[in-house]
């Protein structure tokens, strides 16, 4: 991937990564759409990046996905950048009353919002590379996060079978797995002692540059490189 002149559709880019993405990718000199359902979060990108462009939407409505891309096309044909960040975590257990319907939000979230975005920029010709960001816990559970783990679980799979299905039309997909870091992802506070965004994006970026299409970090990094038994132990440790 180059990682300057570029137009890029970052969802869920005006907060967490997706905003530390959003920074980065402006200062490498690209054209940078962001997408997300908080207009007030989307107004104050806006105000700390002013070149970016912005579209309120809601990435869970199957319309507004849509309306979403036949915006772009209409107006950003160009568009040759697709990343999918939009995701959301709940920290929840079984026997919860409303365990279902969070797992329905999350699942088309997390799911079903990135493949179908996948499926209708791909009719774009200017469309060069997707990025789908997954988590490094798509490589082992922890309990209290149960669905979110099998989203990232089941978005890393297809991403890989995305890889092969569209390698013979020139187009590069990429598979972003941060650790956790500190954000609000989950609820706040809960994240606030791990490292922060910007020592993920340097070290993302650096391997971008290198031509990297599994770019990891820290806990990600151990984890796609671990044992059946190292995963095992690590699962053991995270669900005492």
């Amino acid at each position: 991937m180059h990682l300057s002149n570029n137009k890029i559709l970052i969802t869920g880019g005006a907060s967490g990564i997706g905003l530390g993405l959003t920074e980065r990718f402006v200062k490498e000199n690209n054209t940078v759409i962001i997408c997300g359902r908080r207009a007030d979060v989307l107004k104050e990108a806006e105000k700390k990046y002013p070149g970016i462009i912005t579209r309120n939407c809601d990435l869970v409505k199957e319309s507004d996905r849509i309306a979403l891309f036949e915006w772009i096309r209409e107006k950003h044909g160009d568009l040759n950048v697709l990343i999918n960040n939009a995701g959301i975590q709940n920290w929840m257990d079984i026997s919860d009353k409303d365990f279902y319907s969070k797992a329905a939000f999350e699942i088309d979230t997390n799911i079903l919002a990135p493949v179908h975005l996948c499926t209708l920029f791909l009719n774009l010709k200017s469309l060069d590379t997707i990025i789908n960001v997954t988590s490094g816990l798509a490589f082992v559970q922890l309990s209290k996060v149960p669905v979110y783990c099998a989203t990232k679980a089941f978005l890393r799979s297809f991403t890989l079978s995305l890889r092969h299905m569209v390698k013979s039309k020139g187009i590069e997909v990429i598979e972003m797995i941060p650790p956790a870091l500190n954000t609000d992802l989950g609820g706040k506070g809960i994240h606030d002692a791990h490292p922060p965004v910007s020592d993920f994006i340097e070290a993302i970026f650096a391997q971008l540059k290198e031509g990297k299409h599994e770019l990891t970090f820290g806990f990600s990094e151990m984890m796609l490189k671990a044992s059946p038994e190292k995963i095992k132990e690590t699962y053991e440790r995270m669900n005492p």
